[in-house]
């Protein structure tokens, strides 16, 4: 099986061997998806809870799909009521929820997905951490910090969460009892008291046509233009 116990009940994973799949990320580029080439890479959307990770990640995922793009969210609170349902909101907790949700978005994009992760990921070492694991095998990351203030944040509040931590009922919650570590030197920053949803949305695009992930081709720009994959929603997140 290649993992054993020790006797000291220590996993022992010296037995393990990668095995390198026999489709070449070439051969999943130029089959998957209506335009040749392979785009597997990881946004990794950081900010606030209530910035408009979600709405983001949701509404570029809607676009490039319907577009042919292969693409996926994950998002945080999806990944905490499955595979990380076991982790609490202590430091080392969080660290191995980031681990193991970049973990798996580099699955994703090693797949040939562009994966769109929405993770508060409030320090910059578990996200610097997400990024090492992607670049270590030859994906592209991008870290995108999508930019609110705490009061526009705690304004939204659709998920009654900074009520609940006003009260005490959360503890630590990011901005309020835990600080949130701003990206020094984030790939991309979104301004969402200033940008609309679609706005955001299309900044996005257009920064993955300048990184060369997705074609600029006129069929993506009518696109664009017409707004033909978004709801017109053109009020502030």
């Amino acid at each position: 099986m290649g993992i054993f116990l020790q006797e000291d009940n220590q996993i022992n994973t010296n037995n393990i061997t990668i095995q390198k799949n026999d489709v070449s990320r070439e051969m999943r580029g130029n089959i998957i998806g209506k335009f040749k080439g392979f785009r597997g890479c990881t946004l990794w959307l950081t900010g606030l809870s209530g910035a408009g990770k979600t709405s983001i990640a949701f509404n570029l995922e809607n676009y490039l799909v319907k577009l042919g793009i292969p693409a996926y969210s994950l998002d945080g609170d999806n990944m905490r009521s499955g595979l990380n349902k076991n982790l609490t909101f202590s430091k080392e907790d969080r660290q191995e929820n980031i681990r193991r949700s970049a973990e798996v978005a580099k699955l994703f994009s090693d797949s040939g997905h562009i994966t769109i992760c929405s993770f508060v990921s409030p320090f910059s070492e578990d996200r610097s951490l997400a990024r090492k694991i992607h670049q270590d095998v030859g994906l592209k990351f991008f870290e995108i910090f999508i930019n609110a203030s705490l009061d526009v944040c705690e304004s939204r509040d659709v998920k009654g969460l900074y009520e609940k931590a006003r009260n005490g009922t959360i503890k630590s919650f990011t901005g309020i009892g835990q600080n949130y570590q701003v990206p020094i030197d984030p790939d991309l920053i979104l301004d969402t008291e200033q940008q609309t949803l679609d706005e955001s949305t299309i900044t996005l695009v257009k920064f993955l046509e300048g990184k060369k992930i997705i074609p600029n081709t006129p069929e993506c720009r009518v696109e664009i233009r017409n707004n033909l994959f978004f709801n017109n929603q053109q009020t502030k997140l």
